[in-house]
């Protein structure tokens, strides 16, 4: 039996693509010079690096609860009370698997999501996740404008006065040329995210029914309206796990400068960011039940604006101001987060330079791309006539079918010992990274189906949904087993895992395909093809009336 070499790889040698990348940790609360190499001993030592350590996790969570996120929350509490708070519950640990293993890359490696793919997986998937992302999160920041628009004309502020504005805001915070003046900024939004607890005990919602809601899972609404309920519980899987969220952990890692050393501290931040989303997520599902309990507007879920009027009729104007700039809030973080991973992605892939920590001057390409796609997406909600409705459906269709790739390229990364050394994935890591993305891939199945068969029966979910099961155990199995025989072959040798880099890129070798992955991939591939064509060419016949 052997053990697989992993000699430390020093910095200088190590893949980071950016030399800005490299350097001190400036974080909005703190700094960790690079030379500091001293054992953190005491309460006060570690908090003050957690402090430092303190951001990615925290921002790609809170940007999570975006304003598509409100859109969806609302309308679960709106249409079905508190049933369906457990699913909160039951994606904390998908949160945390997927996030937890991007920032591990991303410190170890140095190098982000889209060039990793493409560097291990040829041309062809390189491309297909940067072009993806780019559409998909050009989509994505037209909802978060949307969110905006809502926002402001409740609190009565001129729509166009107040697009513009918030695109500048969004601009302005990124082209300070200082990484520590953005995440500042980025953390006071965050902190602004809690203004959604305070609406919450403005409507106070019955603490029984919130707990009740928790921790007993079921599909409210019988039989008639299972279908409408499992795409509503898609939705939420959708907006919970986001493609864009491994671009940007992953690289705003990177650009923070975090290294293995401080592993710890980041998985704390993203524990903190998790529980803040959960809350808000609750929060909004928990008053918006309460508020239109015994009303007619039960079942009856319009807009994020809709809600916002509720929230006053039940609780009075303060609830709904509160609700409104919070939405306002939630909207400009998802719209930094979005941008940035697109930026990130692009700059990666391309080789441009791609830090917050340079100026304008010093990286154009980035901050044009970024730039770029807030003007364009700003400049579409202002159009009259545009169909912003059908847009938002949209993001969440193509999200939910593109997801499974993203999960797939990910636990794929996390196993290969080239890229992670001795962070690579563990045995417990897998089996349940696999059943996620099990669970991803017939959801998506699910949301494909539904575009296309919109009066899909409950029943065709249910024998898709076990199709996929069947399918995902009998591949699980095999997969399995094949694993552990390496396992035994090739053991990781997991000391010194606190220095060891990723070594630069071209002296990595491409992995070996399988049989069997050759297949997997030309499966996914012909099923992300053909149906991302049927769910475009669906929504282009709904936007034409057909």
């Amino acid at each position: 039996m052997t053990h697989t070499a992993l000699d430390p790889v020093p910095a200088e040698r190590a893949a980071v693509l950016d030399d800005a990348h490299l350097g001190d940790i400036q974080g909005a609360l703190g700094t960790i010079r690079l030379d500091d190499h001293g054992a953190r001993r005491g309460l006060s030592a570690k908090l003050k690096t957690l402090l430092a350590i303190v951001g990615p996790g925290l921002i790609v969570m809170v940007g999570d609860n975006d304003a598509g996120a409100f859109a969806t929350y609302g309308q679960a509490g709106q249409n079905y009370g508190t049933h369906l708070l457990w699913t909160l519950l039951l994606l904390v640990p998908v949160l945390y698997v997927n996030q937890e293993m991007v920032l591990r890359l991303g410190a170890v490696t140095g190098v982000g999501h889209a060039r990793l793919i493409l560097e291990r997986f040829g041309k062809f998937w390189g491309a297909f996740s940067v072009i993806d992302l780019f559409l998909l999160n050009a989509l994505t920041l037209v909802t978060e404008f949307i969110g905006i628009t809502l926002a402001a004309g409740y609190l009565g502020l001129p729509k166009a006065a107040s697009v513009v504005l918030a695109a500048l805001v969004i601009v302005a915070s990124a082209f300070t040329g200082s990484f520590r003046r953005f995440e500042r900024i980025a953390i006071c939004l965050c902190a602004a995210s809690l203004l959604l607890v305070p609406v919450y005990f403005l409507v106070h919602p019955a603490a029984s029914q919130m707990a009740l809601g928790l921790i007993t899972p079921g599909l409210p609404g019988g039989s008639g309206e299972l279908s409408t309920v499992i795409l509503l519980i898609i939705g939420i899987v959708g907006t919970t796990v986001a493609p864009w969220q491994l671009f940007f952990q992953q690289s705003y890692v990177i650009d923070k400068r975090i290294t293995p050393r401080f592993m710890r501290y980041e998985k704390a931040d993203l524990w903190i960011g998790i529980v803040i989303v959960v809350i808000g997520g609750a929060a909004m599902m928990g008053f918006t039940a309460a508020a239109f309990a015994g009303t007619t507007g039960f079942g009856n879920f319009g807009d994020a604006a809709g809600i916002a009027h509720g929230l006053e009729v039940h609780a009075g104007k303060l609830a709904g101001v509160l609700y409104a700039i919070a939405l306002l809030d939630a909207s400009v973080i998802g719209a930094f987060a979005v941008s940035l991973s697109t930026a990130y992605a692009i700059g990666d892939v391309f080789g441009m330079k791609h830090s917050l920590h340079r100026g304008v001057k010093g990286a154009k390409g980035f901050y044009a791309i970024y730039a770029g796609l807030v003007a364009a997406a700003a400049a579409i909600v202002l159009i009259p006539g545009s169909p912003l409705g059908l847009l938002t459906e949209g993001v969440q269709t193509l999200a939910g079918v593109l997801l499974p790739s993203a999960s797939v390229f990910l636990l794929l990364l996390c196993n290969d010992k080239q890229v992670l050394g001795p962070w690579v994935n563990g045995p417990r890591t897998n089996a349940f990274t696999a059943v996620v993305v099990g669970v991803l891939v017939s959801l998506s199945v699910v949301l494909t189906a539904s575009v296309l068969f919109p009066d899909i029966s409950a029943d065709a979910i249910i024998d898709i949904m076990a199709g996929c099961a069947a399918a995902g155990i009998l591949a699980a199995g095999y997969a399995g087993t094949r694993r552990r025989t390496a396992a035994r072959q090739d053991p990781v040798d997991r000391t010194g895992r606190d220095t060891w880099r990723m070594p630069p890129l071209e002296t990595l070798t491409r992995p070996a395909m399988s049989t069997t992955r050759r297949i997997g991939m030309g499966t996914l591939r012909t099923y992300l093809f053909i149906a991302m064509i049927l769910v475009v060419v669906k929504i282009v016949q709904v936007a034409l009336g057909g």
